[in-house]
């Protein structure tokens, strides 16, 4: 049996509606802790789910427009707005971008810090990610407590290096704003110690825990050839069998010279989303413990040339959630003409809306399948 999804969105507000014929139209959020800043509007019998549509824009921003009045480092600010998570991998795209059109490289030991910083916000994005999925899935509150106390060391290191916990502005076309701090190498390195022990405690009470596997094994199968159509983005497509990851694929930074490997499984199920952003904190320890012990010496900044180069450009770069893109059109002026930015949290989106057309979901199954995706609604709205 098919169903239109759009006759049945009468009043937005309404959190339940009887449509008649045994159908509901389940309306979640925007103020609800599943939905975050947007809203899932879920067709379901009380049992099985018909249909999901993702409704985006209530935290619409215009950042795209607004960068049309800013110069290429006042641009950094309105940026790290997106996924205050993952400032500094979504400000990468955008930087990336900028130093094309100029047509310059920044300094190798800039390259290193950058690298540095994208990992450390990637493993403080992932466990507030996985906190929330075990959540999602009823399991223990505890864990969401563990992930979030477990962040805190990541944010007084970004803290030591850029004077932010957070929105650190410290990623500028050229380079970055400062050079890492006296001490930082060793605090860096006793943190991914202390992190390791951590997922090590992670993998015997939950992650391989058999109760939370029953509970999100099976559940949201997304096949490799969909996740491809569809445009499934970071550790969601990477979870369905895909290996592509921009930090391989189209390196940057220092990735060109660490060793490292792309984590994927094939079962593309919520249990595999998550067990795939699980490895990937292990594979950013390692990166940041490689970067930190080979960085090189030398200056940590360009400053940019009068005029760009090229009139205009597109960069990406891979943050927490997928890949980012960015193009950006100018005049030759110190400013974009036009700026289009194309989120992972937007195309993984769609895929969510997909999933009932192709697997039978349970009711109760909706919450892990949404955070299996570690949806943000601040990125998709931009």
């Amino acid at each position: 049996m098919s169903y239109d999804m759009h006759r049945y969105l009468t009043d937005p507000f309404q959190e339940i509606e009887e449509l008649g014929g045994g159908l509901f139209k389940l309306n979640i959020g925007p103020q609800h802790p599943i939905s975050g800043q947007g809203r899932f509007i879920v067709l379901t019998d009380g049992e099985i789910v018909y249909d999901i549509e993702v409704d985006i824009g209530y935290s619409h921003r215009g950042i795209e427009k607004i960068l049309e009045y800013k110069n290429y480092i006042q641009a950094v600010v309105p940026l790290e707005r997106m996924v205050m998570l993952d400032t500094s991998n979504i400000l990468m795209g955008f930087v990336r971008a900028v130093e094309d059109l100029y047509g310059i490289e920044p300094p190798p030991r800039a390259k290193y810090i950058r690298t540095i910083i994208n990992e450390l916000n990637r493993i403080s994005s992932h466990l507030y990610a996985l906190g929330l999925f075990a959540e999602s899935a009823g399991w223990n509150p505890a864990v969401f407590i563990w992930t979030t106390v477990d962040r805190e060391p990541i944010l007084d290191i970004l803290e030591m290096i850029t004077g932010a916990r957070w929105s650190h502005s410290f990623f500028i076309p050229g380079g970055v704003r400062a050079d890492l701090p006296r001490g930082v190498k060793e605090r860096i390195l006793d943190t991914m110690d202390y992190l390791e022990r951590r997922l090590e405690v992670y993998e015997d009470a939950w992650i391989y825990n058999e109760t939370f596997r029953m509970r999100t094994e099976g559940v949201g199968i997304l096949p490799r050839d969909k996740a491809l159509e569809w445009g499934a983005a970071g550790p969601s497509l990477r979870a369905s069998g895909v290996k592509y990851d921009t930090r391989l694929n189209e390196p940057y930074s220092a990735y060109p010279e660490l060793d490292f490997r792309i984590v994927t499984h094939t079962a593309g199920d919520s249990y595999a989303r998550g067990w795939v952003r699980f490895e990937e904190i292990k594979v950013s320890i390692d990166l940041v413990r490689q970067a930190i012990e080979n960085i090189p010496e030398g200056p940590v900044k360009k400053a940019l040339p009068p005029r760009p180069v090229k009139e205009e450009t597109l960069a990406r770069a891979e943050t927490a959630r997928g890949e980012i893109n960015f193009y950006i059109y100018t005049e030759g002026r110190d400013k974009p003409y036009r700026v289009k930015i194309s989120p992972a949290s937007f195309r993984n989106f769609f895929v969510i809306e997909q999933m009932p057309k192709i697997q039978e979901i349970k009711l109760a199954d909706v919450p892990p399948l949404i955070y299996s995706f570690d949806p943000w609604f601040l990125d998709a709205d931009r």
